[in-house]
Formats: C-alpha cells, sequence, structure tokens
C-alpha cells in the first residue's frame, strides 16, 4: 500500500488522519487514518489537520491518537 495523500486540492503531503462529518448533528471527526474506502472520508495532512475548520454553530471531534 503507497502513501496517502492529503485530499486538499494542490497539496502533496502525506495524510496523517481522517476527516468525517455527520450533517444531521452538525459534527465533523478527526482521527486516526481511516480504511481508504469510504468516499465521504477525506485524508488530511498534518498542516491541514492543524488549520481545520468548520462552520459555525458545527463541532469537532479531535480524536488525538493519530500521529503527526
Amino acid at each position: 500500500m503507497g502513501e496517502r495523500i492529503c485530499s486538499k486540492v494542490a497539496c502533496n503531503r502525506e495524510a496523517v488522519a481522517t476527516l468525517t462529518f455527520d450533517y444531521e448533528d452538525q459534527m465533523a471527526a478527526l482521527g486516526p487514518l481511516g480504511a481508504g474506502n469510504d468516499p465521504h472520508a477525506h485524508d488530511l495532512c498534518a498542516q491541514h489537520t492543524d488549520r481545520l475548520s468548520v462552520p459555525v454553530g458545527w463541532t469537532v471531534l479531535r480524536h488525538d491518537t493519530f500521529k503527526e
């Protein structure tokens, strides 16, 4: 299995975390890299993980078990 790359446009850094959303509960979850086969999950590098922002009123759950 090759290196996983950040999902952000024009970013070619190695992914360290996976971001998923729960639109109904207005929640985003950021945690360890997922299985890689979920089309609704987004892999992020350390820089984009640190810069993550969500819409006003949303909650971010950070599972800090991933390696940066």
